[in-house]
């Protein structure tokens, strides 16, 4: 089911005014009309077709970072580090060339060729080896996670193989140990002498349609110059097949594609099981050194003993660039993803900053680089802060916040791992908003965006959406633009947006953050939380 803009548009309006006459639903109060045209004015500086999309390092970066630190400085922000507001990441761009590419399925009788990106894309926050001709073994969802009892690798031998895993996971899993599986999966499989990972989707699980993903396949993958800050050290590849083609390697193992994706959109168990073809590739790339950067500023706190303390706010400026042409445009101009968030952080901070009563603990601010590229830049600053790591005692992060339907709901990541959750929950309360759980955890959102560089320093953190449940008319508004908009160039400022919408999530972000930096306790994780193993 393909839905068109102007579709979205109607459906959209439909459902604001559905939502905003309905008698049951106070919510926050309307913002002031000022404070929305401010705050938009924002999204249209850093979304304009003039920053260029924003990709980490290149100019329209450079323009959009300088806008931002402007900013920030008229706030009355200030900067966070040895280097003023700027910290530098050094970071390695690796552009594949497809049509110099090559792909094959080796069976017995003979070679099926794959064709690249058409049929088979590679992309990795790594370096890809040059080529690779080793044997396949299918070892379902990919997930290990010895806590919940299930270890997809278990009694499979996947030493000089490439390993094929299939979306989706055990619904009795938490949708957090998913994702954090996921995120360790090549560092685990490298160390055990894996060669690299083929990702499979279900057609029902499927984000963004293949075509648009293979069009993003052209936009460039980055890793760290630094090759202790990578998680897997050594050339490995990662690629991912069509759903169309995935059936092709199935053929002779007694199984197909078709039964493969059914157990996992039931998440049913899923076998494990060497293919009977081997997969070779050319991987041809171009690599160059680029030169990213953090912005980070604080305000200062006021309490004499927290005020040494840092909550994190944090964001990403960067974008997609210009890629792929899609309906004739070519600028990836990122304006939910994530203009809007950026936005928000300085609606936020100016808000805190004018306020009469500074909060007891310092707000860090984190507006950082190569999200995209595999969270690069929130990576770095969590790793190598600019204020002593062990002063960061929670993170707030907006990402895509998705303003296209009415704040009825709130939905923040990962509160039911940390005390942060009781906060999240007492001020959605005061506002007339109730906080619902992640309704697609399958999604692994809790590992996609920059919050989860600083779960992996052990540091308690949020994610903050806009909540909905599934079945309803939400849901399908955000399906159509996750579906049509999501990481395209129509992800532009022509796209509709409730902007007051907008500004009442930030309400609720000043009240959350002001809660948390007032708390007489430093965060902490859940006594049952599976991140609080990170904790240090």
């Amino acid at each position: 089911m393909v839905f068109k803009s102007r579709f979205l548009a109607r459906s959209l309006s439909m459902l604001s005014v559905a939502l905003l006459v309905s008698p049951a639903f106070a919510g926050p109060p309307e913002p002031e009309p000022a404070r929305v045209a401010a705050w938009w004015a924002h999204v249209e500086a850093l979304a304009n077709d003039g920053m260029e999309g924003r990709l980490t390092g290149s100019p329209g970066f450079d323009r959009a970072a300088d806008y931002v630190v402007g900013e920030l400085k008229k706030i009355g922000v200030k900067p966070a580090g040895t280097a003023g507001f700027w910290q530098p990441v050094e970071l390695i761009e690796q552009r594949f060339d497809a049509a110099a590419s090559r792909a094959t399925l080796r069976f017995a009788s003979g070679d099926v060729p794959l064709a690249v990106p058409q049929d088979i894309y590679f992309r990795g926050s790594f370096p890809m080896p040059q080529t690779v001709d080793a044997p396949l073994v299918f070892a379902g969802y990919g997930l290990s996670i010895p806590e919940a009892g299930h270890d997809d690798f278990k009694g499979l031998d996947v030493k000089g193989k490439i390993v094929v895993v299939l979306s989706g996971g055990p619904a009795n899993i938490s949708g957090a140990l998913k994702s954090d599986a996921r995120a360790d999966r090549a560092k685990l499989l490298a160390e055990r002498g894996a060669l690299g990972i083929i990702a499979l989707t279900t057609p029902k699980q499927v984000e963004i349609l293949w075509e648009r993903q293979v069009g993003i396949s052209s936009q460039p993958s980055m890793y760290f110059a630094d090759a202790s800050l990578r998680d897997v050290p050594v050339p490995f590849l990662a690629a991912t097949l069509s759903p169309t083609r995935a059936d092709a390697l199935f053929a002779g193992s007694g199984h197909s594609f078709a039964e493969l994706a059914a157990l996992s959109d039931a998440s049913q168990p899923l076998p494990g099981f060497d293919l009977p073809v081997r997969f070779a590739a050319t991987v041809t790339a171009h690599s160059q050194a680029v030169h990213g950067k953090n912005i980070v500023g604080i305000i200062p706190g006021r309490d004499r003993k927290l005020r040494s303390e840092h909550v994190i706010l944090s964001a990403h400026l960067d974008g997609l660039g210009i890629g792929e042409p899609i309906k004739g445009d070519r600028i990836y101009n990122g304006a939910f993803d994530n203009a809007v968030g950026v936005a928000s952080l300085l609606d936020v901070a100016r808000a805190i900053t004018r306020d009469r009563v500074r909060p007891k603990r310092s707000i860090l601010l984190a507006i950082v680089t190569a999200e995209e590229k595999g969270l690069l830049g929130s990576r770095y600053f969590a790793r190598r802060p600019t204020v002593p790591a062990a002063s960061l005692v929670a993170d707030i992060n907006l990402d895509m916040p998705l303003p296209i339907f009415p704040l009825t709901s709130v939905t923040p990541i990962g509160y039911e791992e940390s005390t942060l959750g009781a906060a999240a929950k007492a001020v959605a309360a005061t506002m007339g908003l109730p906080v619902v759980p992640d309704p697609k955890p399958d999604r692994n959102v809790f590992t996609r965006s920059d919050q989860y560089s600083f779960i992996r320093q052990g540091i308690p953190a949020l994610f903050l959406k806009y909540g909905f449940a599934l079945g309803t008319p939400e849901e399908k508004v955000e399906a159509a633009w996750r579906a049509n908009l999501y990481h395209s160039p129509q992800d532009d400022l022509a796209q509709p947006v409730m902007k007051a919408e907008a500004v009442k999530l930030d309400d609720y972000m000043i009240a959350l953050t002001r809660r948390i930096a007032d708390m007489p306790e430093r965060p902490r994780w859940n006594d049952n939380s599976y991140f609080r193993r990170f904790a240090k």
